[in-house]
């Protein structure tokens, strides 16, 4: 074995036995973990939009939820993110409405299902709010607010002569804060569902990252729309990180004298893996067509990238194929041999998955410098 496989050995067995534990629990957590987000507040505050942006989908849509200025939700419904289906986010009524009256709502609603609740209001916050807030508090549940509409509240002070929109931002803030007091201060989120690229979305992601645990973090970050390079950059650094992860366990399987486990195996962890990234970073036709209608450029519809990812498919299969032969010879040979065909496997995966994301975050930034969002 050479000095570049045993340096990569050393480097695997020096983490010792539960590196391999951890690693198959991040690739299971990347592609399993589940995340519950509550969204609630009164009728007509912008819920279902903000469901329906965060998804991807316009409010009119198949499979959007249902909008409009009277409560349409009477029972708390669940929406599946469209690309990452382990994501669910739940359009729950409004506190007070007749069927969830504030002294049963937290029983009604299942409230320990959720991992946080997202509370929206198009106005000030409400005492229903309030009360909401402090039950979430004493299940030991996080909350966010949200001040939805807020290119309404720009579109009607444009008006004024005396216009300012820093200004009027930092007053609706302080508005709501008023309101909430009470539980401390909270920080209140300014957000625009019809371009989650202005405002506070990019600041409610990056709260929720630093306060969920790391494998909720996984789900976050993979379902967030892409609004900025920003954003981008966050999820290709995610992918970055697991990357270690997803060669350990190749190599882990390598090291099983069976034939045809170690190929099988690591198709599935390379191509799942790409398929993650493709539709993160939003390169699949839906994420696109969304994109040019949001800043107005229809030729980002025609940017195809399907083909990209069969490419990555057929190129990895076959470096996976030519490899697989060799780590199946090695592992016949009793402890050296088993060194020899985990180096060879935790080395291929590693380096097709770092070529791969490279590539795919690559064709990614070219769409958003084509939308003019390289900035």
């Amino acid at each position: 074995m050479t000095s570049h496989g045993s340096d990569t050995y050393e480097a695997i067995r020096a983490s010792g036995e539960p590196t391999l534990e951890k690693s198959q629990q991040q690739i299971d957590h990347l592609f399993n973990v589940s995340l519950n987000i509550a969204v609630t507040g009164e009728a007509g505050v912008g819920k279902s939009t903000f469901i329906n942006a965060y998804r991807g989908l316009k409010d009119d849509d198949e499979g959007a939820a249902e909008t409009g200025v009277t409560e349409t939700t009477t029972e708390p419904t669940p929406y599946n993110h469209p690309t990452i289906p382990n994501v669910v986010l739940w359009d729950l009524p409004g506190v007070g409405t007749p069927n969830f009256k504030t002294k049963t709502y937290v029983k009604k609603i299942q409230m320990d299902r959720f991992d946080f609740f997202i509370i929206i209001s198009s106005a000030r916050f409400k005492e229903n709010d309030l009360i909401l807030a402090k039950d979430i508090q004493k299940r030991k549940k996080r909350f966010y607010f949200i001040r939805s509409k807020i290119d309404n509240d720009i579109d009607n002070e444009k008006k004024k002569k005396t216009f300012n929109k820093e200004k009027t931002l930092s007053e609706i803030k302080k508005d709501c804060q008023e309101s909430l007091k009470e539980l401390g201060d909270p920080p209140v989120f300014l957000i625009n569902s019809d371009n989650l690229s202005e405002f506070d979305f990019e600041k409610l992601v990056s709260t929720l990252n630093s306060e969920l645990p790391e494998h909720k973090q996984y789900a976050l970050l993979q379902s967030a729309p892409v609004t900025s390079v920003a954003m981008l950059e966050k999820k290709v650094d995610m992918f970055k990180k697991l990357i270690w992860a997803a060669a350990v366990v190749s190599g882990g399987i390598a090291a099983a004298p069976v034939p045809g486990l170690s190929f099988a195996c690591d198709t599935a962890i390379v191509m799942s893996f790409f398929t993650r990234c493709y539709h993160a970073f939003g390169l699949d036709d839906r994420s696109l067509k969304k994109l040019s209608e949001r800043v107005n450029k229809p030729e980002l519809k025609n940017l195809e990238k399907a083909p990209l990812l069969k490419e990555l498919a057929a190129s990895s299969a076959v470096r996976m194929g030519g490899s697989a032969v060799g780590e199946f010879l090695c592992s016949l040979v009793p402890v050296a041999g088993n060194i020899a065909a985990a180096t060879i496997s935790f080395t291929m995966t590693r380096d097709i998955l770092q070529n791969g994301l490279n590539m795919l975050a690559d064709e990614a930034r070219g769409v958003l410098r084509e939308a003019g969002l390289e900035q």
